[in-house]
């Protein structure tokens, strides 16, 4: 595996591999890999002929008061793992490699990031669109593979995909569990001993949630409370919100019908937490 930190050299690298004629496959994570991460990279293995992943921790999609300082990094841990996965080349540049100079041109995103996560976070998914097309035009792939577990991320680079023609296939990959239900995430290490135990009660809502529809309810109101009512009753998180929305258009619904998220989003001493279940209702 080749480790990359200049984005002359990766884009270098990249062009000769297109003229080739190989398939690239792309993971874009911000690193201190899981098992959801090397899911993508597994996926990406058997599609391509090529797999890059990048390691990257973007400073311009965090507000002021998140926790960029904060977030967990560990390269040595993460080229390990990359290595073991396979992977063909790890492009890890550094924030001044990425941001040269103060932007002149920014993404903004117009649609689907008014909810969920997008509410409480203005301007978080300007800088994840910004950062992906700068990928993207690095990197240069053929397939981008996201996890399910950030909906509205993998919604939002569907949309900037096909508005700026961007010729990759998203490929979007079931979220990785825990084996009681939590799904992976990196933030994960921050819970409290206490609050790891409580977590799983987030997908247990949403299998709930899950089994109420199937057994014929539409109206979105009964859901949402149900899922509300076990978090509340079951853990010491603070809901942040539990939605239900089109997908993945992200508009709100009157009736339970085609395809929906029920999303949720739980806040802990350290950490908030996110998941959720798509359905795809008759």
């Amino acid at each position: 595996m080749k480790v990359i930190n200049s984005v002359k050299e990766m884009q270098v690298e990249a062009v000769s591999l297109k003229l080739k004629g190989l398939r690239i496959g792309f993971v874009p994570t911000m690193g201190y890999l899981h098992e959801g991460h090397l899911t993508l990279l597994k996926r990406a293995r058997l599609e391509n002929d090529i797999v890059i992943l990048s390691v990257f921790v973007n400073p311009i999609q965090f507000g002021p008061n998140e926790d960029y300082a904060t977030y967990p990094r560990d390269f040595s841990r993460d080229r390990a793992l990359a290595e073991a996965e396979a992977v063909d080349y790890m492009f890890f540049p550094s924030v001044e490699e990425m941001y040269p100079h103060p932007l002149t041109v920014k993404a903004i995103v117009l649609e689907r990031t008014n909810v969920l996560c997008g509410k409480s976070r203005p301007g978080h998914f300007d800088g994840v669109a910004t950062v992906i097309t700068k990928l993207f035009n690095i990197v240069m792939p053929t397939r981008a593979y996201f996890g399910k577990k950030d909906a509205q991320q993998v919604a939002v680079i569907e949309g900037l995909i096909a508005d700026f023609n961007f010729p990759v296939e998203l490929v979007s990959v079931d979220i990785v569990r825990e084996h009681d239900g939590l799904a992976k995430s990196s933030r994960n290490v921050h819970l409290l001993p206490q609050e790891r135990q409580e977590a799983p009660i987030l997908y247990k809502s949403l299998l709930a949630a899950k089994s109420a529809i199937e057994a014929g309810e539409r109206t979105p109101e009964p859901i949402t409370n149900l899922v509300k009512d076990m978090i509340s009753h079951h853990s010491s998180g603070v809901i942040d919100y539990v939605e239900i929305y089109s997908y993945p258009q992200l508009l709100p619904v009157t009736q339970l019908i085609g395809k929906v998220i029920i999303a949720i989003a739980v806040k802990f001493t350290n950490v908030r937490l996110i998941d959720n279940l798509m359905l795809e209702i008759q």
